[in-house]
């Protein structure tokens, strides 16, 4: 029988499912220090109020299995459930196939402090459909670990959370240190908080769509919470553990990017880094760190040599670190999703062996949902320029769709609150202003970056097809969604 999880562990899934220390790096190559207020504002007006609403959902349904659909059903109605669950869960598939295609990247500069995965080569394969037989292989192996249950989740999670508190930690003494030892000067100077603090040194991101497509990226790297939505029964004394993992995390991870962002301008030079020819923003985060331990080693009066040695094992340890927090928020997400789908809508949606519960775990949904991945990889690796294509547009359908359930779960919030049928033992919220103005700033918010990001390539890139694609993707999965649910009402007659 699996252990309840504690706080410590509920803590680490949240991080490893929320905080990308990568954005840390990325937001500064896109803004500079102009990063900052716009994730204070995300964090204030939709990160913060939006865990707020995962904890009171939490703590409410704590003896509910399904998560989010158990949260709607009961709120709201089942068919506004299940269409939120299912555009919720579909975008997930995507997102395992991108991260399985893009995590030998990150095992490459773990190991060698350099992006080598072109070279790669196993069976006379050529380097993508390499890193497509390396992607099933991981997924296979990750599928199989999953169904041992939620202890081996736990642990590898925890691990992928330490890992990253630990970067960051490296990054806030070293930053401190190269500070200090480097006379109190920054390596990005701060002219004044007005202009450094709102106008980016990227030219690209001058203008107002530019602007607002980065509000975008502020408030995607705070997505995920809603992941844990259904770890509230596997949670030791769920009304304060569950409450209190979420406050802290949202908390924490609002501080962690603002700070961070601030301590690159420390020892990288915007202009410098970004200067030279083999930097972009797939690999500036490495980069970055490389600067890191260079800077950090010349701080010491260290030789040129010895300096760029740092450089590259400081490289290496990023590389470890986003390795094992990718793998870490990889085992929480190919099991909890997947959960609350099954386990929270009505059984007859669902063919019984797909349905059913092994050791508290969903284990032949699981192997289902890694074959449908595999497949998809296979697919794209093999399947040449028009697979490519074909994946692209899938990734687009996703890119709107996976937030919209975000929008779907907050505007439930104040029927949730109104309906006196559910028990609440748990209260943030109090007040009617409180309420509405939460669900206010967490809808408009999502709802603005939706728009921006449709629009996007259509103004700057003449992109008109990307637009489309991004409007039809919520469309599709709604229409799939409704169509299962019919199928479901039609078998009851």
């Amino acid at each position: 029988m699996d252990r309840k999880l504690n706080l410590v562990a509920l803590i680490m899934m949240i991080f490893t499912s929320v905080f990308g220390f990568n954005n840390i790096p990325r937001s500064f190559y896109l803004m500079g220090y102009a990063a900052v207020p716009w994730y204070i504002f995300s964090g204030l007006l939709f990160f913060i109020p939006y865990a707020f609403m995962m904890a009171e959902y939490g703590s409410a349904f704590k003896n509910e299995t399904g998560g989010i659909y158990s949260w709607l059903n009961r709120s709201v109605g089942p068919k506004y459930a299940f269409v939120t669950t299912f555009m919720w869960y579909a975008s997930y598939i995507i997102w395992f196939v991108s991260i399985l295609s893009g995590i030998w990247i990150v095992a490459s500069f773990a190991i060698f402090g350099a992006d080598l995965t072109k070279q790669l080569s196993i069976f006379g394969l050529n380097s993508t459909t390499t890193l497509g037989v390396l992607g099933v292989i991981l997924m296979i192996l990750f599928t199989f670990v999953a169904t041992k249950g939620l202890n081996k989740i736990t642990k590898i999670a925890s691990i992928g959370g330490m890992a990253t508190t630990l970067l960051n930690l490296v990054l806030l003494f070293g930053s401190l240190v190269i500070f200090i030892r480097n006379g109190f000067k920054f390596a990005q100077p701060i002219q004044d908080l007005a202009t450094s603090f709102s106008v980016s040194p990227n030219p690209s991101y001058l203008s107002g769509i530019s602007i607002a497509s980065f509000l975008v990226f502020s408030v995607f790297a705070y997505g995920g919470i809603e992941v844990v939505g259904g770890l509230v029964d596997k949670t030791e004394n769920p009304e304060k553990t569950f409450t209190k993992g979420v406050t802290i995390s949202a908390i924490v991870i609002t501080i962690g990017y603002a700070v961070g962002i601030f301590l690159i301008g420390v020892f990288t030079n915007w202009n410098f880094l970004t200067g030279q020819d083999n930097v972009h923003i797939g690999n500036f985060s490495y980069m970055c760190m490389k600067n890191f331990g260079y800077q950090l080693a010349l701080s010491f009066n260290a030789s040129e040599q010895l300096a760029l040695k740092v450089g590259q094992y400081t490289s290496q340890y990023m590389g470890t670190s986003i390795f094992l927090c990718l793998t870490g928020a990889f085992f929480t997400i190919i099991y909890s999703p997947l959960k609350q789908l099954i386990e929270g809508t009505p059984k007859e949606l669902w063919p019984r062996s797909i349905g059913k519960i092994e050791d508290g775990m969903p284990k032949n949904a699981m192997w289902l949902q890694c074959i449908i991945v595999v497949l998809f990889i296979i697919g794209v690796t093999f399947g040449g320029d028009k697979a490519e294509a074909f994946f692209l547009k899938l990734t687009l359908m996703t890119n709107v769709a996976m937030t919209i359930p975000y929008l779907l779960i907050a505007l439930a919030f104040p029927k949730f609150k109104n309906n006196e049928k559910i028990k609440k033992s748990f209260s943030i919220f109090k007040t009617d202003f409180s309420i509405k103005f939460a669900t206010f700033s967490t809808v408009a918010l999502v709802g603005f970056a939706n728009v921006a990001t449709i629009i996007e390539p259509a103004i700057t890139k003449r992109k008109y097809g990307d637009s489309c694609w991004m409007i039809f993707g919520p469309l599709f999965f709604t229409l799939v969604a409704l169509s299962l649910y019919k199928r479901y009402e039609n078998s009851k007659v």
